[in-house]
């Protein structure tokens, strides 16, 4: 399978579950920053994935899946045994769809595009952090007595949480109010399959070129 991808993008939340369920892809950068989106060959992004963003799975069958919740529960069903996602029809799963939904909407959607897009204007983005410090207070009383997101148990919500955590430093969302939220970085970062993924996702076409 193929996962197009961009090294300060959110792909890098499948590329964590990718690793901790042993599943191997193939990356395919993609120039999100230049206009219009090419691959590191110059073909236009968009003649691959019409919606124009990262991240995308190319299956082996042709077919595509995209968003990176749906992408994220994906890889989690094709190994269940790596316990990345419980059991499709469980309380424990609808769980897992509204976290990944929280975040996808609440967070990811609220660091992109307005934190990451000065032109935007300052009070925009001072509005984007408020409601960024509001939804980690969330996130930070769900890890209160908890190792991951939804309780001992290392899922791809936690997959998904480590973008918008890992990009707090450059978008200016301090963590200093949130301990349960710092500790928790700091347990995704001494994982190593996380410490694998970041390492693969963070290539450039001119990186592997050196």
């Amino acid at each position: 399978m193929q996962l197009y991808y961009h090294p300060y993008g959110c792909s890098l939340a499948p590329a964590i579950a990718a690793a901790e369920a042993g599943i191997a892809l193939d990356l395919v950068y993609v120039d999100i920053i230049g206009e219009p989106h090419r691959l590191a060959d110059g073909t236009l992004y968009s003649q691959i994935n019409t919606r124009n963003y990262v991240p995308l799975l190319g299956l082996d069958d042709g077919t595509e899946v995209s968003e990176a919740g749906i992408i994220l529960q994906y890889l989690a069903d094709l190994e269940p045994a790596a316990g990345l996602a419980p059991a499709n029809g469980t309380t424990e799963r609808r769980e897992l769809n509204q976290w990944l939904t929280f975040l996808g909407t609440e967070l990811h959607k609220t660091y992109s595009p307005w934190l990451f897009h000065p032109e935007v204007g300052e009070v925009a983005q001072a509005y984007a952090r408020r409601r960024v410090a509001a939804r980690y207070a969330i996130v930070e009383q769900q890890l209160v007595g908890r190792t991951w997101l939804l309780g001992e148990t290392f899922s791809v919500a936690d997959a998904y949480l480590f973008v918008m955590v890992n990009w707090a430093a450059a978008a200016k969302t301090p963590l200093a109010d949130f301990p349960n939220i710092r500790a928790w970085f700091e347990r995704m970062k001494a994982r190593p399959q996380v410490r694998a993924a970041i390492k693969q996702h963070s290539v450039t076409p001119e990186a592997e070129a050196a």
